[in-house]
């Protein structure tokens, strides 16, 4: 299941729901605002995290420069807490599922939460007869 957390007002967010709502892709939506996001979920999506907590808190965010706040000197705890009081400091919006997690819209990454069986489909459904081969097609065989 794709989860994806949004926060109100936010055009990365509506581009993620429209692109997976036009494929047809279930997704569970979280808004951050509305939902207080639990230890364990806050921890799980620390855990996805490549670079640590700048991939996932904005520092440039209003409440981080007025407290100035310091993520890399807070325990595990105090960040979870941190993060349930001020969830405007999250990035939006975050993706995930099983096996992917994303940070923002990137229309070229984004195609990893499409299935691997329906990128297959699409892949092999594009020949030099296709009418559209020219377009796209031709494109995909250049990239792989």
């Amino acid at each position: 299941m794709i989860v994806v957390y949004t926060s109100p007002g936010c055009a990365s967010c509506r581009k993620v729901k429209a692109w997976l709502k036009d494929r047809n892709l279930n997704y569970l939506e979280k808004n951050i605002f509305k939902t207080i996001l639990n230890e364990k979920e806050i921890k799980h999506l620390l855990s996805r995290c490549e670079n640590g907590t700048e991939d996932l808190i904005s520092k440039r965010s209003k409440i981080v420069q007025e407290l100035n706040v310091d993520m890399e000197e807070m325990s595990m705890n105090e960040l979870v807490e941190f993060i349930q009081k001020n969830p405007s400091v999250l990035k939006c919006p975050i993706i995930l599922n099983e096996r992917v997690f994303q940070v923002g819209y990137d229309q070229e990454e984004i195609d990893a939460f499409v299935p691997a069986e329906l990128r297959r489909i699409a892949l092999g459904s594009c020949n030099s007869a296709c009418p559209n081969y020219n377009g796209c097609g031709k494109c995909r065989e250049e990239l792989h």
